[in-house]
């Protein structure tokens, strides 16, 4: 008998797949490789009897071992898009040097294509198996290669260059991607638009005008605004000559908002993070597992056009129960589905649809949040638009015209499933025509200023790569993952995207070499000679060597002119990390000398200069600041293994208290409340020095020190911890301050698997065995004040890296021979 080996490409779907198949009637056990089960079951296959193994691997195949019998057919269940396709030519590789030889020219090799794991679309694709399509593997491959060749060569290069060289930049992996980089260059464009744009002052004519008793009615000049004072005074004084505001129209006029158009990968991505707050990568990987799951149709595609033959009206009909929609859907199927709107059919797969009905106790949190979505979107595109009743009311006061409108709703459609996308109620318009006179109750001059763009959202940023080809929908979200955990942007509030000193200062550094590589032009030139590939109307090879060829002189020309890179960086990072404190006294920008000796910072705008501690780097300190002068506060540190405290630098110069020195940092302020002083930070005495006070570092975390604020004394404690915090109680026996003490409970050090502990860094027992006593690596020894013991080793600052040899770039070249 012979056998049908079948592939899916994760166990969820094949164990799905084979239940369809065998009608409930396989057996399973585990595969070789423990993590892939195998469920077999007989069948016929071809007009004969055979015996079914369904199989799977984990994604893309990484090692290659079939032991024993081989098989006589294979079919390949594999995702269906291109990175599917791949992977199908990854397992034929693997199986077909053991496969039974085939009788004469018999096909051996079939592929399934199938968009949703339900009964009706697994034996359709059983019952009209293909091929797998080379052309779309060799355009997966041709993507791959020149992504890790590109990105591992221009990554190891500038990490490698620009480890160390500053002390506050996180280089541990400073990492370029053909995508990744041009997605961080959108980002970093609309920052650098926000920070350059300068607010332009104009004025508009705000008129009330009211009809009898009724409310005033708000109305809007036709001129809209001006940006001269004079000007709109001139408008104003005019206007004022008349009490009273003619009507020259009335104008009514029915209009509709469309329902949606079926819903693709990039609109779900982008309504998941503007309505729904989720993050694109997060909403992949909740979108394949209700895939897999059976509940929605495959989630990767770029069609969102319904051919005539979909089933609407039984897909539509599985809905029909569920409370949060039933009576719409019942309306709907007695009265007839509107036949959705024409979309563009990629080719693909047909739109994300649901495929059978769920309830929020089954899928719960984000998962439920999504399908919902996925079922009123379906829901409204095969419903009718939503109708409205625009009236405009056009008037005349003295010369000047003024309008004002407003929208009466005649028929809900598809807004009744999506309520969020309903007309806003409105206050009803006065009843008027053409003739009628209103009363002017108010006329004045207002002035406005024009605001800067917004920083780009996470569907901003979707639509922006989709427009000029930076990714796929499969690889979009992931693009935006990286840029994120690379730490070039933060998620802010509404899923903005706000770049890091770090994007910035990289992507401005690509600009001034080589503005091509944060461009999304030849990234986008790429991705069309890809899909020439998968189209079968370019070749493999010369596509990949001509890519090659141009971002190899890319390349010798980036290391040829690191320098200039360099520089930019250095210039720009400076900037940005001590160019960013507001003078409170003039509120203009400081500019940090920070190359002169001794460092300092000086506000151009009251020509003030203030001191610094020397011989270590300063920084901003979370932006925070002195509740005293409203100073921003910065951060002196030593290293990694020294010393560092905030300070403000209006106080390290001007001692706000009597019993303050010139030069003290808020490690000795006796501020009585701030966050930052000794009094709320301080441990206990030095248990070295005369004077000194043991004072919690709190931006040492997760390595938890505290150091003394007179020798360079130092405690290391409680490493791991979540948070260590400094209590108002004291220890009833040295009379130092409590610690409260959080741990994760994976690598908590407490006894029980306890998390959270307080008390006496140096009397409690439980916290004993975790205080480390150390002294501070000091650079130089006028850092050392008071009359502390001096004992720490004296590090020198590092100097100038060398220059890299340039025989060392034949490694990195090598990526693109």
């Amino acid at each position: 008998m012979k056998t049908v080996l079948m592939v899916a490409e994760k166990p969820s779907l094949a164990q799905s797949i084979a239940k369809i198949l065998s009608k409930g009637n396989c057996s399973s056990r585990k595969g070789l490789n423990g993590a892939c089960s195998v469920h077999e079951y007989m069948g016929t296959f071809s007009g004969q009897s055979v015996r079914f193994k369904m199989t799977s691997v984990c994604g893309h195949v990484m090692s290659l071992d079939f032991i024993g019998k081989g098989c006589d057919y294979v079919v390949l269940w594999l995702d269906c898009d291109k990175e599917g396709e791949n992977i199908c030519f990854e397992v034929l590789d693997a199986i077909e040097p053991v496969m039974n030889r085939p009788y004469g020219s018999e096909r051996t090799v079939y592929r399934a294509k199938f968009s949703s794991i339900t009964d009706t679309d697994i034996w359709a694709a059983m019952n009209k198996l293909g091929e797998p399509n080379r052309n779309e593997a060799l355009s997966v491959d041709a993507r791959q290669e020149l992504d890790l060749r590109i990105g591992c060569a221009f990554t190891r290069f500038q990490t490698k260059y620009f480890q160390g060289k500053y002390g506050n930049l996180d280089s541990s992996l400073i990492s370029f991607g053909p995508c990744q980089t041009p997605t961080l260059g959108f980002c970093v464009e609309r920052h650098d638009k926000i920070q350059s744009f300068k607010p332009e002052t104009y004025w508009v004519i705000q008129a009330k005008v009211l009809k009898g008793k009724e409310s005033p009615l708000t109305l809007d000049w036709d001129r809209v605004r001006v940006f001269d004072r004079e000007v709109g005074q001139m408008f104003v004084n005019m206007t004022k000559t008349s009490r009273e505001a003619k009507v020259e129209s009335v104008s009514k006029k029915e209009k509709a908002k469309q329902r949606p158009l079926a819903l693709n990968t990039v609109e779900m991505l982008r309504v998941a993070s503007s309505s729904l707050g989720m993050g694109p990568q997060h909403t992949m990987q909740i979108a394949e597992r209700l895939y897999t799951q059976g509940y929605i149709s495959y989630p990767r595609t770029e069609t969102n056009h319904y051919h005539d033959n979909f089933d609407l009206k039984g897909t539509l009909r599985q809905q029909a129960n569920n409370p949060f929609w039933a009576q719409e859907v019942k309306a709907l199927l007695s009265e007839g589905l509107n036949r959705p709107r024409k979309g563009a059919d990629a080719g693909d797969h047909p739109p994300i649809t649901p495929m059978r009905a769920a309830s929020e106790g089954e899928l719960g949190g984000d998962g439920w949040r999504l399908y919902e979505y996925i079922v009123r979107h379906f829901i409204a595109t095969v419903s009718q638009d939503c109708k409205y009743l625009q009236t405009t009311i056009s008037f005349t006061i003295a010369s000047e015209g003024f309008s004002c409108s407003g929208k009466t709703l005649i028929s809900p459609g598809f807004t009744e499933v999506m309520p969020w996308l309903g007309i806003p109620l409105e206050e009803a318009m006065p009843v008027c025509e053409r003739g009628d006179v209103f009363t002017v109750e108010e006329i004045k001059l207002v002035e406005r200023q024009t605001s800067p763009p917004d920083y780009l959202t996470e569907a901003d940023l979707i639509t922006l790569m989709e427009k000029h080809g930076i990714g796929t929908d499969a690889s979009i979200p992931v693009h935006i993952n990286n840029i994120s955990q690379r730490n070039y942007v933060t998620v802010e509030n509404g899923r903005k995207l706000k770049p890091t000193n770090l994007g910035i200062v990289l992507v401005h550094g690509y600009y001034k070499t080589d503005a091509e590589l944060v461009l999304p032009t030849i990234r986008g030139a790429v991705e069309k000679q890809l899909n020439l590939i998968a189209q079968g109307k370019a070749n493999y090879q010369q596509v990949l060597q001509h890519t090659l060829d141009i971002f190899k002189r890319k390349f010798h020309y980036f290391f040829d002119t690191i320098a200039t890179f360099d520089l930019t960086c250095t210039v720009q990072w400076n900037q940005l990390s001590q160019k960013c404190k507001l003078c409170p006294s003039c509120t203009l920008m400081f500019d940090c000398f920070s190359q002169a000796k001794p460092s300092r910072l000086h506000c151009a705008g009251c020509d003030e200069t203030y001191s610094l501690p020397q011989n270590g780097a300063i920084k901003l300190y979370k932006e925070l600041r002195c509740p005293l002068d409203e100073f921003e506060l910065v951060l002196w540190t030593s290293g990694s293994r020294g010393k560092s405290y905030p300070l403000c630098p209006y106080c390290f110069s001007n001692p706000p208290f009597r019993d303050m020195k010139k030069g003290m940092g808020c490690n000795e302020c006796t501020h009585p409340s701030c966050q930052h002083s000794l009094n709320s930070l301080g441990i206990g005495q030095c248990v070295e020095c005369e004077g000194g006070v043991l004072v919690l570092d709190p931006t040492s975390g997760p390595k938890w020190k505290m150091a003394c604020n007179r020798c360079n004394v130092m405690v290391h404690f409680f490493e791991h911890a979540h948070r260590v915090q400094v209590t108002q109680e004291s220890c009833e026996a040295c009379e130092a301050s409590l610690v409260a003490v959080d741990f994760n409970k994976t690598r908590s050090p407490l006894p029980d698997g306890e998390t959270q502990h307080s008390g006496c860094v140096f009397c409690d027992p439980v916290f004993q065995d975790l205080v480390e006593l150390k002294h501070a690596t000091m650079r130089h020894p006028s850092m050392t004040r008071g009359g502390g013991a001096r004992r720490g080793g004296r590090g020198r600052g590092r100097g100038r890296r060398e220059k890299k040899p340039k025989d060392k770039m034949a490694a990195l070249a090598a990526y693109f021979v």
